[in-house]
């Protein structure tokens, strides 16, 4: 059954809507899983935070295609690669989003907490939770649902990632959990996207500066994202009561 042909019901409880969309949509493209997000279940009530990394153009893409003045958030951290920021303002004209939005970290956090920009060196789970987790909490501020680009085969929590989620008094939506890397490059080159100028370079994931470097496991995507340490995920996808307690 199409998603437009189904009623909407009031009186759902968080637990069955996520079964409802789950077991309608599991198993449905990218495409249809957006559309049912934007036009029916949160028309005006959800946004897409984006990292502009190396996989962020098929998202965005598919995005434009349905509502291309969907409010869009990036984090902007401070600590970007600067190609990460020319390639955000790229994307942004080829695509024609019209909606980005930048949320940077609290000014007075940042000097009180890292006044030296070491903090990545000295506490990375800190300086993720000062640039990236609190300055999501307002930018969320007004939204019942948001859009993530995660998929299952990055591995680690990924791994049983289902389509639609509750998490921290938010519906998320995961419309490409179970697409492949090949499927990823292959909308790429369908859609003839602008790359991130440093996927060439060896970045197959693409996050701040200090913590990010070439991946020396071809199997791990994420390979290079704080690599040596013991942490895989920056906080956003980890739920408040479960977050490293920092400062």
């Amino acid at each position: 059954m199409p998603y437009s042909a189904i009623a909407l019901s009031l009186d759902e409880t968080v637990e069955q809507r996520l079964q409802r969309l789950n077991a309608e949509l599991r198993t449905a493209s990218a495409q249809t899983i957006l559309r049912a997000s934007l036009l029916r279940e949160w028309a005006d009530d959800i946004t897409y935070v984006s990292s502009f990394g190396a996989e962020s153009a098929v998202m965005l893409a598919l995005i434009a295609d349905v509502a291309p003045d969907m409010p869009i958030i990036f984090l902007e951290t401070g600590m970007h690669f600067p190609q990460t920021l020319d390639y955000k303002d790229t994307l942004i004209e080829r695509l024609g989003l019209s909606n980005v939005r930048n949320q940077t970290p609290d000014p007075e956090q940042r000097q009180a907490s890292d006044p030296q920009n070491r903090l990545w060196k000295e506490d990375p789970d800190a300086c993720c939770t000062l640039r990236k987790v609190r300055p999501l909490e307002p930018a969320l501020d007004g939204f019942s649902a948001w859009i993530t680009g995660r998929k299952r085969f990055h591995g680690g929590a990924r791994l049983n990632l289902p389509v639609f989620e509750f998490s921290d008094g938010r519906f998320k939506v995961n419309p490409m959990a179970s697409w492949t890397q090949d499927d990823v490059q292959d909308y790429i080159r369908h859609r003839q996207l602008p790359r991130h100028p440093l996927v060439d370079q060896g970045y197959p994931s693409i996050g701040c500066w200090p913590c990010t470097k070439p991946a020396d496991n071809p199997n791990d995507i994420r390979a290079g994202r704080w690599a040596g340490q013991d942490k895989t995920e920056c906080g956003l996808h980890v739920e408040k009561a479960d977050r490293p307690r920092v400062f």
